[in-house]
């Protein structure tokens, strides 16, 4: 179980570009097209390498989600979708979080309480699980 955080303390991650590829869907190089073209911003650390922000990825991801393609025809009764955190709305007693999950977007609905020792906030690496119509969320260890 994770501390509750003050959401003035919670530390946004940052990624490389080969994670953020994976994220979206796409190879390394496509990111580092839309980093040069100005589309995805990023930073470079000490050494020279790029980091992107967690929330700068999240929003990026939500905005180019289009149409999403024909689910598979075959698929197993779990499945797991790996993206990124790109809301979450709070009220005194449930949280809406919603993950983009390459082109899917995938929303959950669960207690504030799961929401905040999950530490959810834009930019989190999440874990959507779906099965059938209830969608669980985690945090894949690092």
């Amino acid at each position: 179980m994770r501390p509750h955080l003050p959401a003035n303390l919670l530390v946004v991650p940052t990624f490389t570009i080969g994670q953020a590829a994976e994220l979206l869907g796409v190879s390394p190089d496509t990111v580092r097209r839309w980093v040069d073209s100005g589309q995805l911003p990023a930073t470079r650390t000490t050494g020279g390498r790029r980091r992107l922000d967690g929330v700068a990825l999240a929003r990026f991801s939500a905005a180019r989600a289009g149409a999403v393609a024909s689910p598979p025809v075959a698929e197993s009764a779990r499945n797991h979708f790996p993206g990124l955190v790109t809301r979450v709305t709070r009220d005194k007693v449930m949280a809406q979080v919603e993950i983009q999950a390459g082109p899917f977007r995938v929303v959950s609905l669960m207690s504030r309480e799961a929401a905040d020792e999950l530490a959810l906030a834009p930019g989190v690496i999440a874990v959507a699980s779906v099965k059938s119509t209830n969608v669980v969320v985690e945090i894949p260890h690092p």
